[in-house]
């Protein structure tokens, strides 16, 4: 097994002149080397095999002791380059000074089978001079949940960093899994997490804060020539392009959040650190998917008394961080008009990108106008706004409620029969995705609802593939609360089978996958309050 390292970030970006990892304030360094400490018995557990490939590993590789030497952090290649970064960032609103990798270590960046650099970084590889109070440590729990999300997010084509692997370490770590003072030991284990790169909103933040310029426009200048070359000024970097690559940055945001909401995904700590500038979803840690539609929700209990990270929010959240990021690259641009223009660029990004999706999620087309002589007075926009209000009457499971939506017959082809058939026709692909039976009052206005639908859809026109435009954007199968908690309830006992399955499930979300009923159930009602299935913690 043969990697290809080419360690850009850090060869070209200034390093912690200590070596010596040990807790502690880093100075004008965008990172610390520090190299992952060995884990007694490393195991497999799941393989994301297309990661795989791209990485030119084969299968004999993946089954190797050396894949499990290599990706548990107990072997260091002598061309990688382990290193911890160096950031800081808000949280839950307020600046919290230097983070960094307490438990992530990055073994450094290969060049795949596609010539594109990623950077492939061990969670839970041991403690760094980042860790705080931490040991650097994951659990088997987390991991496999950020394994399994970042493949199915790929997959469900939201931008994201992807994994290639959830090994177990052989080690025990102990946890307190909702802070009350009930720890308890756990299986340990480390998720390797790809990406091009790691860099995020607080990466800038620390250097700003500090007034330490120099560090700061070292790090601006390395990401906009590593992954942004196409806005540099005839190859050189100039205020401008500072102003052109924070519109970049709002515009990719826009669109990852837009996607967030098209899905029902809930990140649960937005906070500065944990925004890319890449426009990728990272750090899954307390994230959730909607069982119900209800705006006000928030997976994480160290969120849940003001609920700043619910699922509804989350759009006014990315501009608040991107606000933050925009203040840290200031001191570059020196222009502060400009910066404000592309901030509110992101509003009208977002705006633009969640009105196309919302379309394509009743089964209309981004740019479809009324034909002439049309009669329906809503606007696929009025529609969909009505329906989140319908949907927010009763306990409604929002990926069942869409799925079901593009069974709904056409009004001008198979809705037949008398007004009483008619309703029942309509009403019939949607009972399943309710918690509890809707009232007569909910069902009549439903049925008013959806006969609106219908003519809307006549008169723009776009009855013929509705279906399968609708199936196209609205999964059949997302990772469900209680399923990821049950694959890890049977991962502790030794059995990684349903990760395997969960894994292949999710790798085709909105296709038909007869015999696999199971993985699109909704939420039983035993994980209704469960931990791991309705809420979750910071704890790993």
């Amino acid at each position: 097994m043969r990697l290809s390292f080419d360690n850009s970030f850090a060869r070209e970006l200034p390093a912690d002149p200590s070596v010596v990892n040990q807790r502690r304030q880093v100075f004008g360094a965008c990172y610390s080397r520090v190299v992952p400490t060995p884990v007694s018995a490393p195991y497999l557990v799941g393989v994301s095999s297309p990661v795989a490939r791209a990485l030119g590993l084969s299968e004999a590789d993946v089954h190797s002791k050396q894949f499990l030497e290599l990706f548990s952090g107990n072997l260091v290649p002598d061309d990688a380059a382990p290193l911890a970064a160096c950031y800081g960032g808000h949280q839950f609103g307020n600046w919290a000074g230097q983070l960094g990798d307490g438990r992530a270590i990055s073994l450094g960046e290969v060049i795949d089978v596609g010539g594109r650099r990623q950077e492939l970084q061990l969670k839970g590889a041991g403690p760094t001079p980042y860790s705080r109070m931490g040991d650097g440590r994951a659990v088997l729990r987390s991991s496999i949940r950020e394994f399994l999300c970042s493949e199915a997010m790929h997959h469900l084509g939201v931008p994201t960093t992807r994994a290639l692997c959830v090994l177990g370490t052989g080690d025990l770590v102990k946890r307190d899994l909702l802070y009350d003072g009930n720890e308890r030991l756990e299986p340990g284990a480390v998720v390797c997490r790809v990406a091009p790169s790691f860099i995020r909103f607080g990466s800038f933040e620390i250097f700003a804060s500090r007034d330490d310029l120099g560090t700061l426009r070292a790090l601006a200048e390395h990401t906009l020539r590593r992954h942004f070359p196409h806005l540099l000024d005839a190859g050189k970097v100039t205020p401008s392009t500072y102003t052109r690559w924070f519109a970049e940055v709002c515009a990719s945001t826009a669109s990852m959040v837009a996607h967030w909401m098209r899905v029902g995904f809930v990140h649960g700590v937005l906070n500065t650190d944990n925004m890319s500038v890449l426009g990728l979803t990272i750090d899954y840690g307390p994230y959730g998917w909607i069982d119900d539609y209800d705006p006000t929700w928030t997976p994480n209990t160290t969120d849940a008394a003001t609920r700043r990270y619910r699922f509804g929010a989350q759009p006014r959240i990315a501009a608040w961080n991107l606000a933050r990021f925009a203040e840290s690259l200031l001191p570059l641009s020196r222009d502060l008009s400009g910066m404000e223009a592309a901030l509110e660029g992101y509003a009208g990004a977002f705006d633009q990108s969640n009105r196309d999706m919302q379309r394509q999620k009743l089964g209309f087309l981004p740019d479809s106008q009324p034909l002439d002589g049309a009669l329906c007075a809503d606007t696929p926009e009025s529609l969909h706004e009505s329906l989140l209000q319908l949907m927010g009457r009763v306990e409604t499971d929002m990926t069942l409620f869409y799925r079901g939506l593009a069974q709904v017959p056409d009004a001008a082809t198979d809705a037949g029969g008398s007004a009483e058939q008619s309703d029942e026709l309509l009403l019939e692909p949607l009972l399943g995705a309710y918690y509890s039976e809707p009232s007569a009052g909910l069902r009549d206005a439903l049925v008013s609802w959806l006969h609106r639908y219908q003519r809307c859809l006549v008169d723009h026109g776009v009855n013929v593939g509705r279906r399968e435009r609708m199936d196209a954007v609205n999964p059949k199968y997302v990772l469900r609360n209680y399923l990821a908690q049950l694959a890890i309830d049977e991962a502790e006992d030794g059995d990684y089978t349903l990760v395997q399955q969960l894994l292949e499930v999710l790798s085709r979300p909105y296709e038909e996958q007869p015999g696999r009923e199971r993985f699109e159930q909704k939420r039983p009602e035993w994980a209704r309050s469960r931990p791991g299935c309705s809420m979750l913690s910071c704890s790993s």
